[in-house]
């Protein structure tokens, strides 16, 4: 068709504006002698999608959706962590292909006056194919990872439609729009020039000055272009819905006294029930094996009880769930009290300690506390941790307390496996047959050692089970005087069945991750909080230190916004520690093991 056709077909009149000058005011002629001018320019944009169906629209339709479903198909290439690591941009770029595509049919059917019928059938086409494309893969692991797939399609198929229509409305509707459309695009390109030249310099900033690499440390690698400070916050998720929780036990008053007895009371008078979670600690490797095994293993320990009155509960139970009708709260103590923990004499054929360090350590020895955040790299700990960042600066008070950054100074890969092996146990592929973990060596050595893992999951069986001989063995038991982990295997937070690595339920999930009313890192920081007062209430002279692990997970997901609802609970945990002058005799370790690899 050609462009005289085109204008001929499409044309603003009729007629010529010679024939209607008469009947129109001479301000207005000039104005009706533009749209004609306006829709040629158009017409040449717009070319490529004529006005009806020819054999070459048929073709370029087939050779586009062709381009979409292949394209898209290949981005759906999986294997592990490491490959999915080299190949991203490859995977990207693919994602990127198949959105254009579709965007140019899309264009072909709604930037031109097509039968609704017709446009409809083609609509219905599309839709079926991408439910096809959904079925074949939507899952949400390194080897089928469909369901990240359709997110990140998703992400930037909607904002570039929208973006188009809007152009063509506006295009349509305000003159000289090309002009303010060029000069608006060269503005917003200076701006985002500055302002990535911002963030790059902030990139290796420190708390006090500019961070230096060290010789032998891991250094980073190509360019950084940190586009995700150019989004304001909570951008990559605000469709996942409020990242506070809702509160769901204000009916409820439950605690435990000194002599361990439960009491609990309703306000709503529907009957009470407990669950009694099972201290896992000393449960065996093959007993939490993940994903799937260890939280059922703690579901089918779980003892329901009715209560009538105040109940005593065996004192290794660290934590009950409270249920009142549609309401429930979980309860956590330290039990038993550390001052009846006697100080643990390790078996000979496993002590850490050399022949020379089992004597007597003598001296006061600092306590120790790891807060673990997985996945969360040095920028987007001042990206989305600002409280928290603020109250860590302060910490630093020469003569007292004294804050040292460490920059990529352990960091051995994009996973969790190196790194964290390199940390707790000294080696990533240990030769030492049964390896234990750091924990166990400070407990050799008479501190009171205590993990939580907010994630349903024990790092002992995950990492160095494959190095233990026995499956029965309980590392747990040989290391640690209190674990928590079985509140966190709750199925209304950890999915009970399908896969434990979703998208809007779980440890993993790009939602609040709440449970009961409260964010899951609530319950983390009230337990080890009890243990530092339970600690430090014992009479000096029989006060042991201790060593404490708490793991969180917020960092661990695919749009970096999750990690936001641990700012407030840490930065008052952080200056906590700072008022109370209990840094003055304790190292605090506020760790990561990479930076988030989603």
């Amino acid at each position: 068709m050609s462009l005289d056709t085109f204008e001929g077909t499409y044309g603003s009149s009729v007629s010529s504006p010679a024939t209607t000058d008469h009947l129109l005011p001479l301000a207005n002629s000039s104005s009706l002698r533009e749209k004609p001018s306006k829709r040629r320019l158009v017409s040449y944009v717009t070319l490529f999608v004529p006005a009806r169906i020819t054999s070459f629209n048929t073709l370029t339709f087939f050779c586009l959706t062709c381009v979409w479903v292949i394209s898209y198909k290949l981005s759906l290439q999986g294997g592990d962590l490491l490959f999915i690591n080299n190949n991203l941009g490859l995977l990207g770029g693919e994602i990127l292909i198949s959105v254009v595509s579709l965007t140019s049919i899309v264009t072909m059917l709604y930037m031109r006056k097509l039968r609704r019928t017709l446009r409809r059938n083609v609509a219905v086409l599309l839709l079926v194919i991408a439910t096809a494309l959904y079925v074949y893969d939507h899952g949400e692991r390194f080897e089928e990872h469909g369901f990240y797939n359709v997110l990140v399609f998703l992400a930037i198929f909607i904002p570039l439609n929208v973006v188009i229509a809007t152009t063509y409305v506006l295009f349509m509707t305000i003159p000289n729009f090309i002009v303010i459309l060029v000069l608006s695009l060269v503005g917003l390109a200076c701006g985002v020039t500055l302002a990535l030249r911002h963030y790059i310099g902030l990139f290796d900033q420190g708390m006090f000055d500019r961070l230096q690499d060290i010789p032998g440390e891991c250094k980073w690698q190509g360019s950084n272009y940190p586009l995700v400070d150019l989004l304001p916050s909570g951008t990559q998720n605000f469709w996942a819905g409020s990242m506070s929780c809702k509160p769901s036990a204000g009916d409820i008053k439950a605690d435990f006294d000194a002599q361990g007895y439960l009491t609990a009371s309703c306000s709503t008078g529907d009957a009470i029930t407990v669950d009694i979670l099972p201290d896992t600690r000393r449960w065996m490797l093959k007993d939490k094996s993940k994903w799937q095994i260890f939280n059922h293993r703690v579901l089918d320990a779980v003892v329901h009880s009715n209560y009538t009155k105040p109940m005593l509960v065996d004192e290794q139970i660290q934590a009950v769930v409270v249920r009142c009708g549609a309401q429930s709260k979980i309860v956590t103590r330290v039990s038993p009290p550390p001052s009846r923990i006697p100080e643990f004499v390790p078996p000979a054929n496993t002590d850490t300690r050399s022949e020379k360090a089992r004597d007597k350590i003598t001296g006061k020895r600092p306590n120790v506390i790891f807060l673990f955040v997985d996945a969360v790299s040095h920028r987007q700990f001042y990206r989305r941790l600002e409280k928290s960042a603020a109250v860590l600066k302060t910490l630093h008070q020469p003569g007292k307390t004294r804050l040292t950054e460490l920059y990529r100074y352990h960091s051995l890969g994009v996973s969790t496996d190196n790194s964290t092996k390199a940390m707790y146990i000294g080696a990533i592929n240990p030769e030492r047959v049964n390896p234990l973990p750091i924990w166990a060596y400070y407990r050799d050595r008479g501190y009171v050692t205590a993990r939580v893992e907010t994630s349903c999951e024990d790092w002992s069986t995950t990492y160095i089970s494959q190095y233990h001989r026995s499956k029965k063995y309980s590392i747990g038991e040989r290391s640690l005087d209190y674990e928590l982990s079985s509140p966190f295997c709750m199925p209304e937070f950890y999915p009970a069945t399908g896969n434990s690595f979703g998208n809007f339920k779980g440890p993993f999930s790009i939602i609040a991750r709440c449970l009961y009313g409260r964010h899951v890192h609530e319950y983390g920081f009230d337990y080890i909080n009890q243990l530092r007062h339970e600690l430090r209430s014992v009479e000096q002279s029989r006060r042991r230190p201790y060593m404490m692990m708490l793991n969180l997970m917020e960092g661990h997901e695919g749009t970096g916004e999750v990690l936001r609802t641990l700012d407030n609970r840490l930065s008052v945990f952080l200056e906590d520690l700072r008022t109370s002058g209990e840094l003055e005799d304790t190292a605090l370790f506020l760790l990561s093991d990479h930076g988030l690899h989603m």
